[in-house]
């Protein structure tokens, strides 16, 4: 007797062909289903395979152990099987049940169609109901029991517990009406009902076991992924500090430096961030952010809302939050004495942010900041189908972006 998989109709290696063929025949397999999947994934579902097939070859004997024991039930039971009347259709039952078990015990039966399977297991059942109905003396409910141990571990799980129902209430039916006792009766109902449940539990405990494997092997794949992503913004830096260095002047060249180097790390964090499915932060993370501007760089800043807030798409609301850090930024490297004001206000039809700061009696760094920040900001703003404006104000410096609803 052997298990299969739930619906499976690709076709595997062999036990004997070896672990090097059962890798190669997954990794063929997999390019099939898709061109991404890494090796590490097609050898975990090359040893699910092998494990199915090594499963598969121990209970096989078992098979031919239930056919045995059906053929002895049957021949020491009343009436014995023959060639007339009533023992002749306890030939041809048996003869039906042996062959389809036979059939469902061979190598390459999980690899037919799903149909085939369905309809040989359907017919066995059936084979072994009637063995049970015409020798109500013998103890030949094994049979109708086997089919639905092949029907729950062989099939998609729906068909499976339709087919294993149907023979067990029909094997019930038939058997109280030739005249069993209801223990009898109750008897062959459990023992079909606890095969039932021991092939669920042998399915149940391989899947386990693959989707641990595939799950782990895919969860290799996206930490080295993850370490790609975090690695490539640094091989852009070099790049490009390679090629602002041999042109501009050095204090042109360390500026652009930095702001490389804040991008760089900006698209590490979001990147390794993605891998792991952390939250992009959003508006809603404003109060925060002002929180420890005032803490770590012990600025004076106000947030102010105006209007109903309501959440913004993920591109816009994570615009508006990348501004006001360049702003704070900026208003910490320039005016770091002075206050600075955030303003969030939802109208109608569109939500507006501004970062307003007033002169500072601290002179700001020396030989830092190019521009380019807000020039990065500003098309990270565009991109999101905003505007954005900066410049001098009678009390200091004002950022202003506009994004629609």
């Amino acid at each position: 007797m052997s298990i299969d998989a739930p619906g499976s109709s690709a076709p595997g290696p062999h036990p004997r062909a070896g672990r090097r063929s059962i890798v190669r025949a997954a990794v063929t397999g997999s390019q099939r289903v898709s061109a991404q999947e890494s090796e590490r994934v097609a050898e975990a579902r090359a040893r699910a395979q092998e494990r199915l097939h090594r499963q598969r070859g121990t209970l096989r004997p078992l098979g031919w152990a239930v056919l045995i024991v059906v053929v002895l039930g049957s021949a020491n039971s009343h009436p014995v099987p023959g060639l007339h009347g009533k023992a002749l259709a306890v030939t041809l039952a048996l003869c039906v049940f042996a062959v389809t078990l036979l059939i469902a015990v061979r190598d390459g039966f999980p690899e037919r169609s799903l149909e085939l399977q369905t309809a040989v297991i359907a017919v066995m059942g059936a084979a072994g109901v009637a063995i049970a109905g015409l020798q109500v003396q013998g103890a030949t409910e094994v049979a109708a029991g086997v089919a639905v141990f092949m029907a729950i571990s062989r099939l998609p799980f729906n068909a499976g517990v339709a087919i294993g129902g149907a023979v067990t209430i029909a094997l019930a039916a038939v058997t109280a009406v030739a005249g069993s006792s209801s223990s009898a009766v109750a008897a062959g109902t459990l023992v079909t009902v606890l095969l039932g449940v021991v092939a669920q539990s042998l399915k149940q405990s391989r899947n386990s076991q693959d989707r641990t494997e595939l799950l782990l092997a895919q969860l290799q794949d996206a930490r080295e992924e993850q370490a790609r992503a975090a690695a490539s913004p640094s091989s852009r830096i070099a790049g490009e500090l390679h090629d602002v260095l041999a042109q501009p002047p050095l204090s042109e060249a360390i500026d652009r430096a930095s702001e490389l180097v804040k991008a760089g790390l900006a698209d590490a964090r979001q990147a390794v961030g993605a891998l792991r499915g952390d939250a992009l932060p959003t508006l809603a993370q404003l109060p925060a952010l002002i929180d420890s501007y005032k803490a770590d760089m012990n600025l004076d800043v106000t947030l102010r809302i105006e209007g109903d807030a309501r959440t913004l798409p993920a591109d816009r609301s994570l615009a508006l939050y990348r501004a006001t850090e360049e702003a704070l930024t900026n208003v910490a490297r320039y005016a770091p004495s002075g206050c600075a004001t955030v303003t969030v206000r939802y109208g109608p039809a569109r939500t507006t942010l501004s970062v307003d700061n007033g002169a500072s009696d601290t002179p700001p760094l020396q030989g830092m900041g190019s521009g380019r920040g807000l020039q990065g900001l500003r098309e990270r703003i565009e991109r999101a189908g905003g505007t954005m404006s900066a410049g001098a104000t009678p009390d200091g410096w004002r950022v202003e972006i506009e994004v629609p609803v």
